[in-house]
Protein backbone atom coordinates (compact mmCIF):
# COMPACT_ATOMS: atom_id res chain seq x y z
CA UNK A 1 0.00 0.00 0.00
CA UNK A 2 2.80 2.34 0.75
CA UNK A 3 5.01 1.49 -2.56
CA UNK A 4 1.51 2.58 -4.36
CA UNK A 5 0.59 5.46 -2.21
CA UNK A 6 3.76 7.09 -3.37
CA UNK A 7 3.48 6.54 -6.57
CA UNK A 8 0.38 8.03 -6.49
CA UNK A 9 1.28 10.93 -4.77
CA UNK A 10 4.58 11.44 -7.08
CA UNK A 11 1.89 11.43 -10.06
CA UNK A 12 -0.51 13.59 -8.73
CA UNK A 13 2.40 16.15 -8.22
CA UNK A 14 3.97 16.05 -11.19
CA UNK A 15 0.60 16.40 -13.06
CA UNK A 16 -0.34 18.95 -10.96
CA UNK A 17 3.19 21.53 -11.62
CA UNK A 18 4.49 21.07 -8.31
CA UNK A 19 7.81 20.67 -8.29
CA UNK A 20 7.57 21.16 -12.10
CA UNK A 21 9.54 24.11 -12.88
CA UNK A 22 12.62 22.50 -10.52
CA UNK A 23 12.56 19.94 -12.92
CA UNK A 24 12.65 21.38 -15.81
CA UNK A 25 15.23 23.51 -14.95
CA UNK A 26 17.83 20.24 -13.71
CA UNK A 27 17.06 19.14 -17.06
CA UNK A 28 17.60 22.27 -19.46
CA UNK A 29 21.00 22.52 -17.12
CA UNK A 30 21.55 18.51 -17.89
CA UNK A 31 20.77 18.48 -22.30
CA UNK A 32 22.03 22.46 -22.92
CA UNK A 33 24.39 20.95 -25.30
CA UNK A 34 21.77 18.78 -27.34
CA UNK A 35 19.26 21.83 -27.26
CA UNK A 36 21.82 23.81 -29.11
CA UNK A 37 22.51 21.23 -31.24
CA UNK A 38 18.62 20.88 -31.65
CA UNK A 39 18.79 24.75 -31.94
CA UNK A 40 21.40 24.67 -35.00
CA UNK A 41 19.36 22.20 -36.95
CA UNK A 42 15.79 23.89 -36.81
CA UNK A 43 17.65 27.35 -37.58
CA UNK A 44 18.75 25.09 -41.07
CA UNK A 45 15.38 23.84 -41.85
CA UNK A 46 13.56 27.23 -40.85
CA UNK A 47 12.64 27.59 -44.40
CA UNK A 48 12.36 24.61 -45.27
CA UNK A 49 8.60 23.04 -45.12
CA UNK A 50 9.51 20.35 -43.17
CA UNK A 51 10.30 22.57 -40.35
CA UNK A 52 7.39 22.14 -38.13
CA UNK A 53 8.01 18.02 -38.27
CA UNK A 54 11.58 18.44 -37.22
CA UNK A 55 10.98 21.20 -34.85
CA UNK A 56 8.29 18.41 -33.18
CA UNK A 57 11.00 15.54 -33.38
CA UNK A 58 13.52 17.61 -31.81
CA UNK A 59 11.14 19.21 -28.92
CA UNK A 60 10.18 15.63 -27.84
CA UNK A 61 13.71 14.10 -28.31
CA UNK A 62 15.09 15.89 -24.91
CA UNK A 63 12.12 15.48 -22.92
CA UNK A 64 11.13 12.06 -22.93
CA UNK A 65 14.61 10.94 -22.49
CA UNK A 66 16.91 11.52 -19.11
CA UNK A 67 15.65 12.65 -15.82
CA UNK A 68 12.53 14.54 -17.48
CA UNK A 69 11.68 11.95 -19.45
CA UNK A 70 9.87 10.64 -16.05
CA UNK A 71 7.19 13.19 -16.55
CA UNK A 72 6.26 11.38 -20.16
CA UNK A 73 5.75 8.13 -17.98
CA UNK A 74 4.12 10.18 -15.26
CA UNK A 75 1.82 11.74 -17.09
CA UNK A 76 0.79 7.83 -18.46
CA UNK A 77 0.19 6.66 -15.32
CA UNK A 78 -1.66 9.13 -13.87
CA UNK A 79 -4.29 9.59 -16.96
CA UNK A 80 -4.29 5.58 -15.91
CA UNK A 81 -4.11 5.95 -12.41
CA UNK A 82 -7.26 8.14 -13.08
CA UNK A 83 -9.19 5.48 -15.03
CA UNK A 84 -8.70 3.00 -11.90
CA UNK A 85 -10.10 5.63 -9.50
CA UNK A 86 -12.93 6.42 -11.60
CA UNK A 87 -13.66 2.32 -11.82
CA UNK A 88 -13.42 1.81 -8.22
CA UNK A 89 -15.61 4.91 -7.12
CA UNK A 90 -18.03 4.04 -9.42
CA UNK A 91 -18.46 0.21 -8.08
CA UNK A 92 -17.82 1.43 -4.61
CA UNK A 93 -20.80 4.10 -5.24
CA UNK A 94 -22.85 1.34 -6.83
CA UNK A 95 -22.35 -1.17 -4.27
CA UNK A 96 -23.58 1.31 -1.75
CA UNK A 97 -26.61 1.74 -3.31
CA UNK A 98 -27.84 -1.66 -4.06
CA UNK A 99 -27.20 -2.07 -0.24
CA UNK A 100 -29.32 0.96 0.69
CA UNK A 101 -31.92 -0.51 -1.67
CA UNK A 102 -32.23 -4.05 -0.65
CA UNK A 103 -32.24 -2.44 3.66
CA UNK A 104 -35.09 -0.36 1.52
CA UNK A 105 -37.16 -3.02 1.00
CA UNK A 106 -36.69 -5.31 3.60
CA UNK A 107 -37.71 -2.47 6.34
CA UNK A 108 -40.48 -1.68 3.59
CA UNK A 109 -41.89 -5.42 3.69
CA UNK A 110 -41.34 -5.66 7.33
CA UNK A 111 -43.12 -3.08 8.01
CA UNK A 112 -45.55 -3.17 5.87
CA UNK A 113 -46.52 -6.98 6.82
CA UNK A 114 -45.60 -8.56 3.73
CA UNK A 115 -44.18 -12.17 3.31
CA UNK A 116 -40.50 -12.02 3.26
CA UNK A 117 -38.87 -14.21 0.48
CA UNK A 118 -37.25 -17.61 1.54
CA UNK A 119 -33.68 -16.48 3.56
CA UNK A 120 -34.50 -12.87 3.59
CA UNK A 121 -31.30 -12.45 5.11
CA UNK A 122 -28.96 -13.88 2.30
CA UNK A 123 -29.65 -10.89 -0.30
CA UNK A 124 -28.76 -8.75 2.60
CA UNK A 125 -25.92 -10.41 3.63
CA UNK A 126 -24.55 -10.58 -0.02
CA UNK A 127 -24.88 -6.90 -0.46
CA UNK A 128 -23.26 -6.01 2.80
CA UNK A 129 -19.78 -7.56 1.85
CA UNK A 130 -20.08 -5.95 -1.84
CA UNK A 131 -20.02 -2.69 -0.10
CA UNK A 132 -17.07 -3.58 1.94
CA UNK A 133 -15.26 -5.87 -0.38
CA UNK A 134 -15.79 -2.54 -2.91
CA UNK A 135 -14.43 -0.08 -0.32
CA UNK A 136 -11.18 -2.07 0.43
CA UNK A 137 -10.58 -2.33 -3.43
CA UNK A 138 -10.83 1.41 -3.59
CA UNK A 139 -9.09 2.64 -0.44
CA UNK A 140 -6.48 -0.18 -1.63
CA UNK A 141 -6.18 1.67 -5.25
CA UNK A 142 -6.76 5.14 -3.30
CA UNK A 143 -5.38 4.74 0.51
CA UNK A 144 -5.94 8.44 1.00
CA UNK A 145 -9.74 7.61 1.22
CA UNK A 146 -9.08 5.48 4.51
CA UNK A 147 -10.95 7.11 7.26
CA UNK A 148 -11.65 7.21 10.84
CA UNK A 149 -12.34 4.31 13.22
CA UNK A 150 -15.69 3.16 13.46
CA UNK A 151 -17.90 1.64 16.57
CA UNK A 152 -18.01 -1.61 15.17
CA UNK A 153 -13.85 -2.00 15.32
CA UNK A 154 -14.15 -2.88 11.04
CA UNK A 155 -9.89 -1.40 9.93
CA UNK A 156 -10.75 1.35 8.46
CA UNK A 157 -9.73 0.52 5.08
CA UNK A 158 -12.68 -1.82 4.96
CA UNK A 159 -15.74 0.39 6.06
CA UNK A 160 -16.38 4.13 5.42
CA UNK A 161 -17.38 5.41 9.20
CA UNK A 162 -20.14 7.71 7.66
CA UNK A 163 -22.16 4.34 6.49
CA UNK A 164 -22.61 3.07 10.20
CA UNK A 165 -26.00 3.81 10.05
CA UNK A 166 -26.52 1.00 7.61
CA UNK A 167 -24.61 -1.47 9.62
CA UNK A 168 -27.28 -0.09 12.30
CA UNK A 169 -30.23 -1.09 10.06
CA UNK A 170 -28.71 -4.75 9.04
CA UNK A 171 -28.35 -5.62 12.99
CA UNK A 172 -31.59 -4.05 13.04
CA UNK A 173 -33.76 -6.02 10.43
CA UNK A 174 -31.43 -9.49 11.39
CA UNK A 175 -32.28 -8.92 14.48
CA UNK A 176 -36.45 -9.01 13.45
CA UNK A 177 -35.78 -11.92 10.49
CA UNK A 178 -33.95 -14.04 13.17
CA UNK A 179 -36.44 -13.42 16.31
CA UNK A 180 -37.09 -16.91 18.34
CA UNK A 181 -40.06 -19.08 17.11
CA UNK A 182 -42.53 -18.72 19.78
CA UNK A 183 -42.22 -21.76 20.59
CA UNK A 184 -38.45 -21.87 22.11
CA UNK A 185 -37.74 -21.73 25.48
CA UNK A 186 -35.76 -18.87 26.98
CA UNK A 187 -33.56 -18.94 30.16
CA UNK A 188 -33.55 -16.14 32.43
CA UNK A 189 -29.35 -16.46 33.04
CA UNK A 190 -28.32 -17.62 29.44
CA UNK A 191 -25.00 -16.52 29.67
CA UNK A 192 -24.20 -17.94 32.84
CA UNK A 193 -25.84 -21.24 31.04
CA UNK A 194 -23.25 -20.52 28.66
CA UNK A 195 -20.46 -20.16 31.38
CA UNK A 196 -21.34 -23.18 33.66
CA UNK A 197 -21.80 -25.37 31.38
CA UNK A 198 -18.47 -24.64 29.67
CA UNK A 199 -16.76 -25.01 33.24
CA UNK A 200 -18.44 -28.02 33.84
CA UNK A 201 -18.01 -29.62 30.68
CA UNK A 202 -14.25 -28.83 30.93
CA UNK A 203 -13.77 -30.10 34.61
CA UNK A 204 -15.21 -33.66 33.17
CA UNK A 205 -12.90 -33.37 30.32
CA UNK A 206 -9.77 -33.24 32.79
CA UNK A 207 -9.23 -29.90 33.32
CA UNK A 208 -8.35 -27.67 36.11
CA UNK A 209 -10.29 -25.31 37.86
CA UNK A 210 -8.21 -22.42 35.89
CA UNK A 211 -8.34 -23.84 33.19
CA UNK A 212 -11.98 -25.03 33.58
CA UNK A 213 -12.78 -21.47 33.55
CA UNK A 214 -11.02 -20.14 29.86
CA UNK A 215 -13.08 -22.99 28.82
CA UNK A 216 -16.09 -21.49 30.15
CA UNK A 217 -14.77 -17.86 28.95
CA UNK A 218 -14.60 -19.62 25.70
CA UNK A 219 -18.15 -21.62 25.83
CA UNK A 220 -19.89 -17.42 26.47
CA UNK A 221 -17.59 -16.14 23.46
CA UNK A 222 -19.02 -19.36 21.24
CA UNK A 223 -22.71 -18.27 22.14
CA UNK A 224 -21.72 -14.79 20.75
CA UNK A 225 -20.25 -15.18 17.99
CA UNK A 226 -23.13 -17.65 16.77
CA UNK A 227 -25.86 -15.58 17.53
CA UNK A 228 -24.47 -12.07 19.27
CA UNK A 229 -25.59 -13.34 22.46
CA UNK A 230 -29.23 -13.38 21.46
CA UNK A 231 -30.57 -17.16 22.79
CA UNK A 232 -32.70 -19.49 20.29
CA UNK A 233 -32.60 -17.18 17.33
CA UNK A 234 -33.46 -18.78 14.11
CA UNK A 235 -31.45 -18.03 10.59
CA UNK A 236 -32.42 -15.63 8.24
CA UNK A 237 -29.58 -17.11 5.71
CA UNK A 238 -30.34 -20.93 6.39
CA UNK A 239 -32.81 -23.47 6.90
CA UNK A 240 -30.10 -25.81 8.29
CA UNK A 241 -28.69 -24.03 11.66
CA UNK A 242 -30.83 -22.88 14.01
CA UNK A 243 -30.51 -22.16 18.10
CA UNK A 244 -28.09 -20.49 20.92
CA UNK A 245 -25.02 -21.93 18.78
CA UNK A 246 -26.74 -21.98 15.75
CA UNK A 247 -26.20 -26.23 15.02
CA UNK A 248 -27.63 -28.70 12.58
CA UNK A 249 -29.97 -31.61 13.54
CA UNK A 250 -27.07 -34.04 13.52
CA UNK A 251 -24.89 -31.72 15.30
CA UNK A 252 -27.26 -31.52 17.97
CA UNK A 253 -27.98 -35.21 18.41
CA UNK A 254 -24.45 -35.93 18.00
CA UNK A 255 -24.42 -33.24 21.64
CA UNK A 256 -27.12 -35.42 23.20
CA UNK A 257 -24.91 -38.60 22.80
CA UNK A 258 -21.90 -37.33 24.14
CA UNK A 259 -23.14 -35.87 27.09
CA UNK A 260 -25.12 -38.65 28.22
CA UNK A 261 -21.58 -39.57 28.44
CA UNK A 262 -20.02 -37.80 30.44
CA UNK A 263 -23.57 -36.58 32.31
CA UNK A 264 -22.49 -39.09 35.77
CA UNK A 265 -19.23 -37.97 36.00
CA UNK A 266 -20.14 -33.62 36.08
CA UNK A 267 -23.30 -35.30 38.71
CA UNK A 268 -19.83 -35.98 40.99
CA UNK A 269 -18.85 -32.99 41.21
CA UNK A 270 -21.57 -30.52 40.58
CA UNK A 271 -24.85 -32.04 41.20
CA UNK A 272 -27.02 -28.55 41.24
CA UNK A 273 -26.00 -28.01 37.13
CA UNK A 274 -27.30 -32.01 36.51
CA UNK A 275 -30.60 -31.29 38.36
CA UNK A 276 -30.65 -27.95 36.20
CA UNK A 277 -29.88 -30.05 33.45
CA UNK A 278 -32.71 -32.32 34.55
CA UNK A 279 -35.20 -30.08 34.91
CA UNK A 280 -34.50 -28.40 30.94
CA UNK A 281 -34.67 -32.20 29.67
CA UNK A 282 -38.15 -32.58 30.98
CA UNK A 283 -39.24 -29.23 29.43
CA UNK A 284 -38.25 -29.58 25.89
CA UNK A 285 -39.47 -33.40 26.32
CA UNK A 286 -39.44 -34.46 22.70
CA UNK A 287 -39.38 -31.40 21.09
CA UNK A 288 -35.84 -30.18 19.08
CA UNK A 289 -33.28 -29.19 21.55
CA UNK A 290 -32.51 -26.12 19.64
CA UNK A 291 -35.50 -24.76 20.63
CA UNK A 292 -33.94 -24.58 24.39
CA UNK A 293 -31.26 -22.31 25.36
CA UNK A 294 -29.57 -24.51 27.93
CA UNK A 295 -29.78 -28.03 25.83
CA UNK A 296 -28.85 -26.06 22.74
CA UNK A 297 -25.55 -24.42 24.23
CA UNK A 298 -25.00 -28.28 25.68
CA UNK A 299 -25.06 -30.23 22.42
CA UNK A 300 -23.22 -27.78 20.63
CA UNK A 301 -20.26 -27.45 23.04
CA UNK A 302 -20.61 -31.19 23.49
CA UNK A 303 -20.78 -31.52 19.59
CA UNK A 304 -17.65 -29.82 18.21
CA UNK A 305 -15.72 -28.47 21.31
CA UNK A 306 -15.18 -30.31 24.16
CA UNK A 307 -12.87 -32.98 22.64
CA UNK A 308 -10.95 -29.84 22.31
CA UNK A 309 -10.98 -28.79 25.91
CA UNK A 310 -8.14 -30.81 27.00
CA UNK A 311 -5.50 -29.27 24.82
CA UNK A 312 -6.77 -25.66 26.45
CA UNK A 313 -3.46 -25.57 28.48
CA UNK A 314 -1.45 -25.96 25.24
CA UNK A 315 -3.39 -23.61 23.36
CA UNK A 316 -3.22 -21.08 26.09
CA UNK A 317 0.87 -21.25 25.81
CA UNK A 318 0.25 -20.52 22.16
CA UNK A 319 -2.27 -18.15 22.08
CA UNK A 320 -2.28 -16.24 25.55
CA UNK A 321 -4.67 -13.65 24.23
CA UNK A 322 -8.49 -14.51 25.15
CA UNK A 323 -9.94 -13.39 22.14
CA UNK A 324 -7.40 -15.51 20.04
CA UNK A 325 -8.37 -18.11 22.06
CA UNK A 326 -11.89 -17.28 21.15
CA UNK A 327 -11.33 -16.97 17.31
CA UNK A 328 -9.75 -20.70 17.21
CA UNK A 329 -12.60 -22.34 19.03
CA UNK A 330 -14.58 -20.51 16.39
CA UNK A 331 -12.44 -22.01 13.68
CA UNK A 332 -13.79 -25.54 15.22
CA UNK A 333 -17.31 -24.41 14.76
CA UNK A 334 -16.81 -22.93 10.89
CA UNK A 335 -13.93 -25.74 9.94
CA UNK A 336 -13.30 -28.42 12.37
CA UNK A 337 -11.36 -30.84 10.78
CA UNK A 338 -8.45 -28.46 9.29
CA UNK A 339 -8.45 -26.82 13.05
CA UNK A 340 -7.92 -29.99 14.87
CA UNK A 341 -5.46 -31.29 12.56
CA UNK A 342 -3.68 -27.65 12.96
CA UNK A 343 -3.49 -28.11 16.66
CA UNK A 344 -2.50 -31.81 16.23
CA UNK A 345 0.62 -30.71 14.63
CA UNK A 346 3.86 -29.24 15.91
CA UNK A 347 3.30 -25.53 14.32
CA UNK A 348 -0.58 -23.97 14.70
CA UNK A 349 0.37 -20.63 13.70
CA UNK A 350 2.22 -21.87 10.58
CA UNK A 351 0.20 -24.31 9.88
CA UNK A 352 -0.99 -24.09 6.07
CA UNK A 353 -5.05 -24.48 4.53
CA UNK A 354 -4.76 -25.36 0.91
CA UNK A 355 -7.88 -26.52 0.19
CA UNK A 356 -9.84 -24.51 -2.17
CA UNK A 357 -13.20 -25.36 -0.23
CA UNK A 358 -11.78 -24.65 3.32
CA UNK A 359 -10.85 -21.26 2.05
CA UNK A 360 -14.74 -20.92 0.81
CA UNK A 361 -16.21 -21.64 3.78
CA UNK A 362 -13.94 -19.14 5.44
CA UNK A 363 -15.27 -16.49 3.31
CA UNK A 364 -18.72 -18.25 4.20
CA UNK A 365 -17.93 -16.66 7.53
CA UNK A 366 -16.42 -13.48 6.61
CA UNK A 367 -12.87 -14.36 6.69
CA UNK A 368 -10.79 -13.28 3.67
CA UNK A 369 -14.27 -12.23 2.53
CA UNK A 370 -13.84 -8.99 1.76
CA UNK A 371 -11.95 -6.92 -1.29
CA UNK A 372 -10.33 -8.82 -4.16
CA UNK A 373 -6.87 -9.45 -2.89
CA UNK A 374 -8.19 -11.14 0.22
CA UNK A 375 -10.81 -13.07 -2.26
CA UNK A 376 -7.98 -13.67 -4.53
CA UNK A 377 -6.54 -15.96 -1.95
CA UNK A 378 -6.23 -19.55 -2.16
CA UNK A 379 -4.28 -20.88 1.05
CA UNK A 380 -3.63 -19.43 4.36
CA UNK A 381 -1.48 -20.19 7.57
CA UNK A 382 -4.06 -20.25 11.11
CA UNK A 383 -1.73 -17.17 12.31
CA UNK A 384 -3.28 -15.20 8.91
CA UNK A 385 -6.64 -16.71 9.29
CA UNK A 386 -6.78 -15.47 12.93
CA UNK A 387 -5.33 -11.81 11.85
CA UNK A 388 -7.99 -12.25 9.06
CA UNK A 389 -11.12 -13.09 11.95
CA UNK A 390 -11.16 -8.78 13.23
CA UNK A 391 -15.25 -8.87 12.29
CA UNK A 392 -15.07 -11.17 15.16
CA UNK A 393 -13.04 -9.04 17.64
CA UNK A 394 -15.89 -6.61 18.57
CA UNK A 395 -18.13 -9.99 19.41
CA UNK A 396 -15.39 -11.29 21.42
CA UNK A 397 -14.84 -7.83 23.45
CA UNK A 398 -17.98 -7.93 24.27
CA UNK A 399 -18.08 -11.66 25.60
CA UNK A 400 -14.79 -10.50 27.66
CA UNK A 401 -16.71 -8.03 29.33
CA UNK A 402 -19.92 -9.78 30.19
CA UNK A 403 -17.76 -13.11 31.28
CA UNK A 404 -15.97 -10.21 33.90
CA UNK A 405 -18.98 -8.99 34.69
CA UNK A 406 -20.40 -12.44 35.95
CA UNK A 407 -17.82 -13.56 37.61
CA UNK A 408 -17.40 -10.35 39.89
CA UNK A 409 -21.05 -10.91 40.74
Amino acid sequence: MKDLAGKTAFAIRAVSGIGLGMQLANAASIHFRTAAAFLVTFRALANRRTADVAFTVVLLGPICTGSVGFLCAANSQAAALTNSQSNVITAYENAVGRFKSILNERRLQINSGQRLPHLPGQALYLARNDMISAYKDLTDALPEKIGKPNKFGIPPAYFDSENAPLLDEYRNLFNIMQAAPADAQASATPFNDAVDLGVAIGRAKGLNAANAEVAGRISLGIFFAETNGKQNIGNARSDTYKGSLQTGVPEDRNGQRRWARIKNAIAAFDPVLVARDDKEEARIGTLDHRLNHWTAVRDGIMNAHADVFPQIPAIVQVLPRSIDQMKLFELIQIIPSPTKSALHSSDLLNYRVSDHRIVGYLRNNNIFAFGKNDRSRNSATFREILEAMWLFTGVFERALAKFSEIRSQ
